[in-house]
C-alpha cells in the first residue's frame, strides 16, 4: 500500500510539473523549465522510495506497469480539474486496457524479486 500511495504521490508532482506550465505559455521557456524542475524535485524523492519498498513485493516490470497506470489516472484527474478537459467514454475505454496490462503483468507467475535488501543501506563502521 506504501508502494501506490507513494506513486501517486509522485505521480501528482511529476504531472504538474510535465504539464501545469502549459496554462502560462505567455512566461519565459526557460522560466518553465527551472519551475518545472523545482516540481519534479519532491517526484523523485517519492518515486525511488516507491520502487525500492515495492521491488521487495513486484518485479521490476509490474512496477513500470503500474506506475503508468497511475500516472494516467492522475493525469486523466489534472487535466479534468486544472484543463476542464473532461473524459470521455475513450479515456474510459483507455483506463479499462491499462488496467488489463496491470492485471496481466501482475498475473504472469514472476517471483517476487528474491533479494530483499533494505531500503536504506549505511555503514557506520570502518572498513576492515
Amino acid at each position: 500500500m506504501y508502494t501506490i500511495a507513494l506513486l501517486i504521490a509522485s505521480n501528482t508532482f511529476m504531472t504538474i510539473a510535465w504539464y501545469g506550465h502549459l496554462k502560462y505559455k505567455e512566461k519565459p521557456l526557460y522560466l518553465a523549465i527551472a519551475v518545472s524542475w523545482l516540481i519534479a524535485l519532491p517526484e523523485y524523492a517519492l518515486q525511488v522510495p516507491a520502487n525500492r519498498i515495492g521491488h521487495r513485493t513486484f518485479t521490476a516490470t509490474q512496477l513500470k506497469v503500474m506506475q503508468e497506470a497511475i500516472s494516467l489516472s492522475v493525469f486523466i484527474v489534472f487535466a479534468w480539474l486544472y484543463f476542464g478537459e473532461a473524459p470521455t467514454w475513450r479515456t474510459a475505454a483507455a483506463f479499462v486496457l491499462i488496467t488489463i496490462a496491470v492485471a496481466l503483468v501482475k498475473a504472469d507467475g514472476s517471483p517476487p524479486p528474491a533479494s530483499k535488501q533494505p531500503i536504506v543501506t549505511a555503514s557506520h563502521s570502518a572498513p576492515t
